[in-house]
C-alpha cells in the first residue's frame, strides 16, 4: 500500500511552524483527556490536537473497515491489534482530509470545533495498556563502555553479546508517561570497603537514553518470528527514559542482573511514531559477522537516522545539554531484537513495549547515561549555573527530544520529561 502520508510535498491547512515535529507527514498516535474530560485516542498536527474518535463519528473514515469504537478506548491497544493495513488506511485518511486542498473538514467550523483542540489544552496520557516489557543491551559503545568502567576482564563483548542481544524483563505496571515526576528510589547499597549493605535513598540515580518499540499480535505461543518478518508487526516507537540506581544496581545484579535497580520507572513519550512515518530516514544497520541463521536479515537497511538530543533543566530554567547520540548507534536491530525474543516460543502481544538499551555512541559527547558521561562518578560535570553533578539532584529535569530531518521535514517524537522529587521514605 502506497504511504500517500508521507508525501514530503503536502502541506497541511492546519498551521504548522517550521521544524516542527509533528507535520502532516508524521501523523503520531496517542491517548487524551479533552478540555471536556473525554478521554480519546487522536493525533497531532502541529499544535493541534485531533480527536480521532470525533473523526470517526462524523464519517471522515468512510470506507475503511473499523468498529464503531475503535478511537473510542483509553489505550491504543485494539487499533494496534488491527494490524498494518489498518494503520496505513487510517494515517493515509488522515493526512487526506489535512491537506491544504481537501476543504472537507476545513470548511466545516461545527465539525472542526469538536474534533481539534490546541495540544496544550489536553491532557496526554499512557498511550497503551502495556502487557509486557522486555529491556535490550544493545549498543556496543554503551556495553564497552560499561565493561570498562567496571573494568570486566572477561567483559560482555568478549563472551555472548556478539552473538545475540541481550535483554531483561522489566516492569510494565511502572512505566509512566512524559512529564510524571520520579521519586529517588531507597534500597540496599554497598559502600567503598564496606563488608555489610546500607539501606536508604540512592546516591546515584541515573537517566538512560533508549527508544522502544511496540508490537501488534505477532505469533502463537510456540511459533518464532522469523527476523525478516519482524517488521511487519512492528507498529511504531517512541522515546524511553530507563531510569537506573547505579548503586542498587551494581550490589544486587550479581549473579541475576538488575532488578529494584530498575523496575521503580521507565518514562515514555506520549505520541507513538509509526515505523511508515520513519520510513525515509532507514539507513545501513551495522556491520554484524559470524551471526547464527535466525539472526541474519536478507537486508541491510535495517536501522533508522534518528537524533537523539537530552538535556537536563535545573530548577532555575538553565537547559543543559548532556548528549546528542543518534538510534543508528544501535547494534542488535529492532528485527533482531524481536526475532529473538520469539525463537524460543516466546507469544508477542498487542501493545507489548521493547527498550532498545541504553544508546551510546563513540564519543564522550554521545554516550547515553550520567554513569558513562561522569564515568561512574570520578568525574564531574559542570552545568551552566556552576553547579556540578555526578548523577541527578533532587529537582532536575530530564528532557528525551528525538526526530529525523531532511531538506524538506522533520518528523520528530516531542519530548520525552520526567524530574527528580524526594523520594520514598526510609524505612
Amino acid at each position: 500500500m502506497k504511504l500517500s502520508a508521507n508525501n514530503p510535498d503536502r502541506k497541511s491547512w492546519l498551521n504548522v511552524l517550521h521544524g516542527c515535529d509533528f507535520p502532516i507527514q508524521n501523523i503520531p498516535f496517542g491517548v487524551f483527556i479533552t478540555k471536556d474530560d473525554i478521554i480519546t485516542i487522536g493525533t497531532r498536527i502541529g499544535e493541534f490536537a485531533i480527536d480521532l474518535s470525533a473523526f470517526h463519528q462524523l464519517g471522515y473514515f468512510n470506507g475503511i473497515p473499523l468498529t464503531d469504537d475503535i478511537f473510542m478506548q483509553d489505550s491504543l491497544n485494539d487499533f494496534i491489534a488491527d494490524g498494518r493495513k489498518t494503520w496505513r488506511l487510517v494515517r493515509n485518511r488522515i493526512a487526506d482530509v489535512f491537506d491544504n486542498e481537501n476543504s472537507t473538514l476545513r470548511d466545516n467550523k461545527k465539525h472542526r470545533d469538536v474534533i481539534i483542540f490546541d495540544v496544550n489544552e489536553v491532557e496526554m496520557l499512557l498511550p497503551i495498556d502495556i502487557g509486557d516489557f522486555t529491556d535490550f543491551y544493545s549498543s556496543k559503545h554503551h556495553a564497552k563502555n560499561v565493561s570498562d568502567i567496571y573494568d570486566l576482564k572477561d567483559g560482555p563483548l568478549e563472551n555472548n553479546w556478539l552473538h545475540m542481544p541481550l535483554g531483561l524483563n522489566q516492569r510494565a505496571s511502572s512505566v509512566v508517561v512524559s512529564g510524571t515526576p520520579i521519586k529517588r528510589p531507597v534500597g540496599q547499597t554497598l559502600s567503598k570497603n564496606a563488608s555489610t549493605p546500607s539501606f536508604g535513598p540512592s546516591q546515584k540515580l541515573d537517566m538512560e537514553v533508549e527508544t522502544a518499540f511496540i508490537t501488534t499480535a505477532a505469533n502463537h505461543f510456540g511459533e518464532p518470528i522469523p527476523v525478516n518478518e519482524a517488521e511487519e508487526y512492528i507498529f511504531g516507537m517512541v522515546l524511553l527514559n530507563d531510569w537506573s540506581s547505579r548503586d542498587v544496581q551494581q550490589w544486587e545484579s550479581k549473579p541475576l542482573g538488575p532488578f529494584l535497580s530498575k523496575s521503580f520507572a521507565s518514562t515514555i513519550s506520549p505520541w507513538i511514531v509509526t515505523l511508515d512515518a520513519l520510513e525515509p530516514w532507514r539507513c545501513e544497520s551495522p556491520k554484524q559477522e559470524g551471526l547464527l541463521p535466525y539472526l541474519k536479515p536478507e537486508e541491510t537497511t535495517n536501522s533508522f537516522d534518528i537524533n537523539l538530543n537530552t538535556y537536563l533543566e535545573t530548577e532555575n530554567g538553565d537547559l543543559n545539554l548532556l548528549s546528542a547520540s543518534n538510534f543508528k548507534n544501535i547494534y542488535w536491530t529492532m528485527n533482531q531484537q524481536l526475532a529473538h525474543q520469539t525463537i524460543n516460543g516466546c507469544n508477542v502481544r498487542a501493545a507489548d513495549l521493547f527498550g532498545s538499551g541504553t544508546i551510546s555512541g563513540e564519543d564522550k559527547n554521545s554516550v547515553g547515561s550520567l554513569f558513562e558521561l561522569t564515568w561512574n562518578g570520578e568525574n564531574p560535570i559542570t552545568l551552566k549555573d556552576n553547579t556540578k553533578r555526578t548523577f541527578l539532584n533532587n529537582g532536575d529535569n530530564v528532557i528525551l527530544r528525538g526526530y529525523c530531518k531532511n531538506d524538506k521535514v522533520r518528523i520528530g517524537f516531542g519530548k520525552c520529561t520526567g524530574k527528580v522529587i524526594a523520594g520514598i521514605e526510609s524505612k
